[in-house]
């Protein structure tokens, strides 16, 4: 895993430009902090920031081979496979790099062996003979990829904070990114910063003289199941048990993060099978909190972890937060220097995680995690909820579910209005669903549950993946998400609903697939989100924070709030519990303001 960064522009030569691509590359030091590359050619310069975990002494980068240069960022795991075929053609290897391998195949087959990848990974490769720059992203888009077009050129990164180190990208928000920050939906391609854009999932895009252009190498698409219900569950356990073995694979030591969920659990189980000892996982909670169900969370997820731990034979450590973590400046800073935008839903999650993956990181240098099975098996409530399903918009935003997503409430009335929101959030899901693919003859009730799935695997997922990359990374940790194979997901996706909630529960088809492998706590625990502090001490030292934002006066948030609706909250009194869906609009408001004081961003409104 690592840090990529690049700028291309055919009309100059850029060798006089190292240190603004150095400084380009250094923004992302926290994404690989055992070695760092530079390689410049003309009108091209790579940079690269390396962690190391497969072949630390051999795939260093960039690496370049017979007109080829590449800045790689990712994990192939189907590296050996591709090596052996390569070798068959002739190539000869000088490294155990999966680098190596990609840039091979690429000078074998060219853009072509984008479909022959299985990972997750953004790259950036120049071809020297076509004096072009081919930028490439995973299919799920688990590793993140910007860019910005300048009129003779690009810059490119793993993060916007790699570009906007760049003098020529500027730092500016109009009314189309600040919807990005408040609306719960991953628009593609669209970013907060106006002029940059993102790969989108599955995208080839071509930088070269005459401009750029974008193609999709994948995208889902429907198709007719002829499985049987027990073949079915057995072929999603073949896959699942394939991915999570080939996901194990690196030279440097590796764990799970364990919540006790069914997901998370799976994932844990799997890998205490592959492995010739006990496997390394990790929990997090509230140190000194006493658990409360809510409307969300109905219980604590310590005993299920325990049952767990004591089933597959872990080798377990929880790692126990509080509210003086969640709320140290060191730690807020490192949060949004990470992700690059503010936080606007449940920011709580963001430090946690922060946390949660920085003591991971003193023990492990990879983690798998049972990200993206909600969105593949339906463990949402909303894929449940008839009036969910039935809405015309994204179904995480319905009634029942969007007070969890909110964030605006603190902000100018004037302001939302001038948004739209609803707008343009029926414009995103119109776009959404023009792209959900058909099968022909599937009955209304199924086609409306393949446009369910499609909406959670593009819109919503994007968001949390966004959220874990940039927590994990930020403290030198790669995450891996066996539940975003390409392979497992095709599968899926065109598994009829009726087979996914053959015994009227959530993620059916998941559970039956892995019930073997787990306790019966866990196989019929109800699905449960990440952990939210319940600390009425933390929603103090936020109301603490606002209330001396407004004292000061100068804060550049303050332009943008409801005041009195501010004052409301400041004066609020000390809650028994506070819930994390109470507090959308007060982190929002917070995590805006250090975001325009850091990054110095022109509102453009």
């Amino acid at each position: 895993m690592c840090g990529i960064a690049g700028w291309v522009d055919f009309g100059r030569d850029l060798s006089a430009e190292r240190g603004t691509v150095r400084a380009m590359t250094e923004t992302m030091a926290c994404r690989g902090p055992d070695d760092s590359g530079l390689w410049i050619d003309g009108p091209v310069a790579l940079g690269h920031r390396r962690l190391a975990v497969i072949d630390p002494e051999g795939g260093r980068q960039p690496m370049v081979d017979a007109g080829v240069a590449i800045t790689f960022c990712g994990e192939v795991y189907n590296f050996r496979e591709l090596r052996a075929r390569l070798i068959g053609h002739g190539h000869r290897f000088t490294t155990r790099s999966d680098t190596e391998v990609v840039l091979r195949a690429y000078r074998q087959w060219g853009a072509a062996m984008a479909a022959r990848l299985n990972g997750m990974y953004a790259m950036g490769i120049w071809d020297a003979g076509r004096r072009e720059l081919l930028l490439l992203r995973d299919r799920m888009g688990v590793k993140p990829l910007y860019y910005y077009p300048l009129p003779d050129g690009v810059l490119f990164g793993s993060e916007p904070k790699a570009i906007l180190a760049n003098p020529r990208a500027r730092r500016r928000l109009d009314a189309d990114g600040l919807y990005e920050i408040l609306d719960m939906v991953k628009t593609p391609e669209r970013t907060v910063f106006t002029g940059m854009a993102e790969v989108r999932p599955g995208q080839l895009v071509r930088v070269g003289r005459a401009g750029i252009s974008k193609d999709r190498y994948w995208r889902l698409t429907a198709r007719e199941h002829h499985d049987d219900l027990p073949t079915t569950i057995s072929t999603v356990r073949e896959i699942l048990a394939d991915t999570v073995d080939r996901q194990l694979v690196a030279d440097v030591p590796v764990c799970t993060l364990l919540s006790g969920g069914l997901d998370s659990s799976s994932v844990t189980a799997l890998a205490a099978r592959a492995l010739a000892g006990p496997v390394r996982s990790f929990s997090v909670d509230f140190a000194g909190e006493r658990f409360e169900a809510d409307a969300v969370r109905g219980e604590s997820d310590a005993p299920f972890v325990r049952d767990v731990v004591d089933h597959v034979g872990a080798d377990h450590t929880e790692v126990l937060l509080d509210s003086d973590g969640l709320t140290d400046e060191r730690v807020r800073a490192a949060v949004l220097r990470a992700a690059d935008i503010p936080p606007a839903y449940w920011g709580d999650m963001w430090p946690s995680l922060y946390l949660l993956f920085r003591a991971v990181r003193e023990r492990s240098t990879v983690a798998l995690s049972g990200e993206a099975a909600d969105e593949l098996f339906g463990g949402y409530r909303w894929f449940r909820n008839p009036a969910a399903i039935a809405a015309a918009t994204f179904p995480w935003l319905t009634s029942g579910s969007a007070r969890y997503f909110g964030g605006a409430s603190l902000l100018d009335p004037g302001l939302v209005a001038g948004l739209d929101i609803p707008g343009r959030r029926a414009e995103a899901y119109r776009a959404a669903l023009a792209e959900a693919p058909v099968l022909p003859g599937e009955s209304a009730d199924e086609r409306r549950m393949r446009e369910i799935t499609y909406l959670n695997l593009t819109r919503f997922l994007q968001t949390l993946l966004d959220r874990k990359d940039r927590m994990s990374m930020a403290t030198g940790l790669e995450v891996r998400v066996p539940f975003c194979d390409h392979r497992l997901v095709e599968y899926v996706f065109n598994v009829p609903w009726r087979m996914k909630s053959f015994d009227g529960r959530e993620k059916s088809l998941l559970r039956a697939a892995v019930a073997d492998l787990l306790p019966l706590s866990v196989r019929e625990r109800r699905k449960t989100p990440y952990p939210a502090t319940q600390s009425p001490a933390y929603e103090r030292a936020l109301c603490d924070e606002l209330g001396k934002l407004v004292v000061n006066g100068d804060a550049p948030v303050l332009p943008l709030l409801d005041m009195a609706k501010a004052q409301q909250v400041i004066d609020r009194p000390t809650r028994a519990v506070s819930l994390p869906y109470d507090r959308g609009g007060l982190e929002l408001a917070l995590w805006l303001n250090r975001w325009l004081e850091s990054y110095q961003v022109t509102i453009d409104l």
